[in-house]
């Protein structure tokens, strides 16, 4: 009985011990996995780091090209809407995005004179549904929140938040579960 009695309190002992030691594994490891933040001197440093390599270099030249100013231009003139989440009127004039892209689904579209790429981003089949029943010189509606620009592309670049066409809606993207 006394030696069941020992082996008992022995095995708690060890198996306690190793719940503590995991514990403290895992808490290094999260206190680890946290980035640093950076004070704003050191944001601008680093800015200033990047803005003299390679890759900087070669987007301040995009900047001041006729293409990067053209995407800049194209940028400048949805902002309001963008900024006030109001509808753009636009037509799309591709079903497919440049060659080589790789910003998901998305079409070709013309607003107020000026193409943009309205990308989708990577979504499931079902999400996307409606809008392969898109088809050139179709009037749709958009809103969206937010347009982007990348060296690769000619384009701005839409990210499509909300579709319609004839007054129905056909795509909406869905709210975040995670809240952000």
């Amino acid at each position: 009985m006394k030696k069941g009695m020992y082996a008992l309190i022995l095995l708690l002992v060890v198996v306690s011990g190793l719940v503590f030691i995991s514990r403290e594994i895992n808490n290094e490891t999260s206190k680890k996995s946290l980035p640093k933040l950076l004070s704003i001197a050191e944001m601008k440093a680093e800015r200033k780091k990047w803005k003299t390599s390679p890759d900087g270099v070669m987007f301040k030249k995009w900047e001041d090209s006729p293409e990067g100013k053209k995407v800049y231009a194209g940028e400048a003139k949805i902002r309001k809407s963008l900024r006030d989440y109001t509808n753009m009127e636009g037509v799309v004039t591709s079903l497919s995005l440049p060659p080589g892209s790789r910003l998901g689904f998305g079409v070709m579209v013309n607003i107020n004179g000026d193409d943009y790429i309205l990308s989708f981003g990577l979504l499931k089949l079902d999400e996307f549904q409606q809008l392969h029943s898109l088809e050139v010189n179709d009037k749709i509606i958009i809103r969206s929140h937010n347009v982007s620009h990348a060296p690769k592309y000619l384009y701005p670049i839409v990210s499509g938040d909300y579709v319609e066409r004839n007054g129905k809606i056909i795509y909406k993207r869905p709210i975040r579960k995670d809240g952000c």
